[in-house]
């Protein structure tokens, strides 16, 4: 068996599937498609594989060609990434209960198959990533967010919002959690979709709301050839 040179900086995530692209061209003769990437690497979505490749892509490590089935190369550069792991908690769609966001609940995952690797440099300059958590978005109520179904949003834990900021929150009186934009109002708070096909959810102030996280930064679903 080749043994493979680890290369410095990469994130775990990123090594494994760096190594299983090498190991597998060796074997092949040619590249692995993006389900064979996933299915080796414990990675169900297509979209974080493509996310992931598009990080090698960016620090050196491989070159792509999105014009043709398998078309990536290893480039043997070792560039520096350094990487923070973000828990994926689960979905987030109206009227799924989400029970990882209610109180008390760490955000805290073991399980490698449920965290996605992000690389510092595409967080904001002051973010430390130490109260990150990220869900995957279920339904089109911010498709004009450029948000779609499948993609992964990275959030921050906050409990408070400004206006016209994203965030997930925790509807106590129909025990589900929502992704939207939040205004205070007069007398209610607006959970506004950004899909004008939808109407905004309102909410009495005084029933129970709970903020659960502000939206970082979108991980899109990316439909690929296998």
């Amino acid at each position: 068996m080749m043994m493979v040179r680890k290369s410095k900086g990469l994130g775990e995530r990123h090594q494994k599937i760096l190594d299983f692209i090498q190991e597998y061209q060796r074997k092949h003769k040619h590249p692995p498609s993006i389900r064979e990437i996933g299915e080796n690497c414990g990675i169900s979505s297509t979209s974080v594989v493509n996310y992931y490749l598009d990080q090698l892509e960016k620090t050196g490590h491989i070159e792509r060609d999105r014009k043709i089935s398998r078309g990536l190369r290893v480039t043997g550069v070792n560039a520096s990434a350094d990487t923070l792991r973000v828990p994926i908690l689960g979905p987030i769609a109206a009227g799924l209960p989400l029970p990882e966001l209610q109180p008390g609940v760490s955000y805290m995952t073991d399980n490698e198959a449920n965290a996605v690797d992000v690389a510092r440099s595409l967080l904001p300059p002051k973010e430390k990533g130490n109260d990150l958590f990220a869900l995957e978005v279920k339904g089109d109520s911010m498709i004009d967010a450029m948000i779609n179904d499948g993609d992964i949003v990275v959030m921050k834990r906050a409990v408070e919002a400004r206006n016209g900021e994203m965030v997930a929150v925790w509807l106590a009186r129909d025990n589900e959690a929502t992704l939207k934009y939040f205004f205070k109002e007069r007398d209610r708070y607006r959970l506004q979709p950004a899909n004008p096909t939808m109407k905004p959810i309102y909410i009495n102030k005084d029933e129970p709301l709970e903020i659960k996280g502000k939206v970082v930064m979108v991980i899109r679903k990316v439909e690929v050839m296998s």
